[in-house]
């Protein structure tokens, strides 16, 4: 059964539609990928997810309620979180105050601790300030601030941009971990191969359009495909 349902998805800036009748679906417990060339769309079509675009057509539903006409905060409280790629957390504010800023948590302290079992690193460094934190401890921050509100589904932004590749693979372990807490994933990647290697299913957008969509593994195995739109990584 579907939790996130995405139905002729239409939107851009102005009149210009810089995505257009995008159909799909994830599941309760699985991780998307999607994936595409450099101007494909698919940062427009997660800002359209998330109410971030000024024009949007068509329908957005969440575990059976519907978000088309919501606004971005509300969306949020509907249960739809979001790591974006850069600026994604509060660099003056301690690794506890990014924490607990999060708004509408119940039992906070509990929820606090739940989080951190995620991210033992984090616990030796509650104090520090998160500017002071390196690229890897940043982007484990934004998970767990992201991961607070207990959501239904993560929607991550090129969550391994400008990251060693040691922390590529940390941060990959680390998605593929959340369906079995409880949260579904939908990620945009540059590094599709490695992404669709822990997703269950995944959609290809070309000029706004979804060109090829199935299951990660038979993106993954058609060798002119991967080539064209997923280039060697």
């Amino acid at each position: 059964m579907s939790l996130l349902i995405l139905k002729g998805l239409s939107g851009g800036y102005g009149e210009v539609d810089i995505v257009a009748d995008i159909e799909l679906t994830v599941g309760a417990q699985e991780i998307v990928t999607i994936a595409g060339t450099n101007g494909a769309g698919k940062s427009t079509l997660v800002k359209a997810l998330l109410g971030l675009l000024p024009q949007v057509r068509g329908e957005i539903v969440l575990d059976g309620q519907s978000l088309s006409k919501l606004a971005a905060e509300d969306r949020f409280y509907a249960g739809l979180a979001y790591v974006p790629q850069v600026a994604n957390v509060f660099g003056s504010l301690t690794v506890r105050e990014n924490l607990l800023v999060v708004r509408g948590v119940q039992q906070l302290k509990t929820r606090l601790q739940e989080v951190l079992e995620l991210f033992p690193t984090l616990v030796e460094k509650l104090s520090q300030r998160a500017g002071n934190l390196s690229g890897g401890e940043r982007q484990q921050l934004a998970f767990a601030r992201a991961l607070m509100p207990s959501p239904k589904l993560m929607v991550l932004d090129e969550p391994t941009a400008a990251l060693a590749p040691a922390l590529v693979e940390k941060v990959f372990g680390l998605v593929s971990q959340l369906p079995a807490r409880g949260v579904a994933v939908l990620m945009v990647e540059q590094r599709a191969r490695q992404a669709l290697a822990i997703s269950q299913r995944g959609y290809i957008l070309d000029q706004g359009r979804c060109v090829l969509s199935g299951l990660a593994s038979d993106l993954l195995a058609d060798s002119k495909m991967t080539q064209l739109y997923l280039g060697n990584r």
